[in-house]
């Protein structure tokens, strides 16, 4: 049992008392004969651990040592695993794998004696509404799924230094779109606006220029906008964003942790989601109430309109019937064909405007040369060219479901290419005219019987053929026409007109 300094003092003023040594070592929580030892010496057992200034065993690295000191002046970054490796190689069978620890404790003294100097961080006072600082943390990791299905996003974390306040958004990207949303919403959420706002250097700020990185654009717009100084962190400096980077680990924690607590990791839509997070984060808020106040009370109130969340260019839509959305496809109404059109870009959708009247929306494709492509939009075209379909660039999504794309492979193995083809256009045709659901829903049950399947046997589970209603043959009841116009009735019977 480690003896402590608190129980030797106890001993002492103990044995002061009493004189007996048996008694006192008791009371002090020891054996009879540690109490003498430290009686003896009158001193505290951190005073008695000194330390030892000589080996119990031989350096098996003083012979090479030198080599070594001599690698680590040269290049003070070199790990103590690769020199270990460097002298395996060197002096076969001199070195054995359980020293590798002694070598490591080595080069920690060395460091520690006659390495490079360090950086020193140095603590910083935070004043009351001065700074606001933004960063994206990946989200993905907490498993929401958004009906079922796997929802990858960030989140956009906006947070005052001085109090900690802090609002998210979510976005699928880092691009300008998702900073906008988020300093935005943040801003009107406050109705007031930091003095200094602080982002790294992501690209949805900076882009590269030939003595470093530059501000966008767009971003300075925004920030003019709202009368906000602004700023980066140093290139690779990560540190200078700590106050965020730490609330990033702590909010993905929290809402972990009201995940457990909601016991389910689905939401109906992302806005349902959005709407939740929005209840986390004001849980958190409400403890920092206090220090916020005494940042609103030096923060400018914001007066500036709120700025569109969106990107607008104009487009002409081409014969394909379909438009480059920063460098992604996606097909539009064929009636739109030789038109110009207003494309606005959110962040998580695209919509498309003729005029004034709305056209289209869809969801944003990420990333680069994606493609979607609606069949509905195509198809009544097609169906009457079927032989483009076996070529046609975008034929994958002419799928839109796995029972889709298994029904054209069990036409694939029945018939010929061309009739193949043929058949499962009309199928879509079919699905495009009426619902795709209960389209699939007939294939589903054709391709379970394993029986022949074509496009009329669709047709018929979707649209039955009705034969038409019978009716009673007509009877004439004169007497109505006598009401009507008083010996209407005698004149048609005898076939006159009236």
């Amino acid at each position: 049992m480690t003896i402590r300094d608190r129980q030797v003092k106890k001993l002492m003023m103990e044995f002061t008392k009493s004189g007996n040594i048996g008694r006192s070592a008791l009371r002090a929580g020891m054996d009879r004969k540690t109490a003498s030892k430290y009686l003896k010496s009158g001193k505290l057992p951190s005073e008695l651990c000194a330390t030892r200034d000589w080996r119990t065993r031989e350096d098996p690295f003083y012979e090479h040592w030198p080599w070594v000191e001599e690698r680590l002046k040269h290049a003070p970054k070199l790990n103590a695993k690769t020199l270990f490796d460097e002298l395996c190689r060197l002096h076969p069978g001199h070195y054995q794998e359980g020293q590798l620890r002694t070598l490591q404790r080595h080069v920690r003294t060395w460091r520690a004696e006659q390495g490079p100097e360090k950086e020193i961080f140095f603590p910083q006072e935070h004043r009351p509404g001065e700074v606001a600082q933004l960063d994206f943390t990946r989200a993905t990791e907490l498993k929401v799924t958004i009906k079922g299905e796997a929802f990858a996003h960030l989140l956009c974390n906006f947070v005052l230094i001085y109090s900690n306040w802090q609002w998210i958004t979510v976005c699928l990207s880092e691009s300008f779109l998702a900073p906008k949303q988020g300093i935005q919403a943040a801003l009107q959420r406050l109705g007031h606006a930091p003095a200094l706002f602080q982002i790294d250097n992501s690209t949805s700020a900076t882009h590269e220029v030939k003595k470093g990185r530059d501000f966008n654009e767009r971003f300075v717009e925004l920030m003019n906008h709202y009368d906000i100084k602004y700023r980066t962190t140093g290139v690779g400096k990560k540190e200078q964003n700590g106050d965020v980077e730490a609330s990033n680990g702590a909010l993905k924690r929290q809402i972990e942790q009201d995940l457990l607590l909601r016991g389910s990791w689905d939401f109906e839509s992302v806005e349902a989601y959005e709407n939740w997070l929005r209840e986390v984060v004001g849980r958190k808020n409400r403890d920092r109430s206090l220090r916020l106040a005494e940042e609103l009370q030096v923060m400018v109130k914001v007066t500036a309109s709120r700025l569109p969340s969106y990107d607008e260019v104009r487009l002409r839509v081409g014969q394909q019937s379909s438009l480059n959305v920063l460098r992604n496809i996606y097909s539009v109404p064929s009636r739109l064909i030789g038109h110009e059109v207003r494309v606005r870009i959110f962040e998580r959708m695209i919509e498309v405007w003729h005029g004034e009247q709305l056209q289209m929306q869809t969801p944003r494709l990420l990333g680069r040369r994606e493609s979607r492509i609606d069949y509905r939009y195509i198809i009544w075209s097609m169906v009457r060219k079927p032989g483009a379909f076996a070529l046609y660039r975008y034929r994958m999504d002419m799928f839109p479901s796995l029972t889709f794309r298994r029904a054209y492979d069990r036409l694939n193995a029945n018939g010929e290419s061309t009739k193949v083809d043929l058949e499962y256009l009309r199928i879509l045709f079919l699905a495009a005219r009426t619902m795709q659901c209960e389209v699939e829903s007939a294939l589903q049950l054709l391709l379970e019987d394993a029986c022949e399947l074509n496009a009329q046997m669709v047709k018929e589970l979707v649209e039955p053929s009705k034969p038409p209603p019978e009716q009673e043959p007509l009877e004439a009841h004169w007497g109505v026409y006598d009401k009507l116009l008083p010996g209407s009735a005698a004149l048609l019977r005898a076939g006159g007109e009236l």
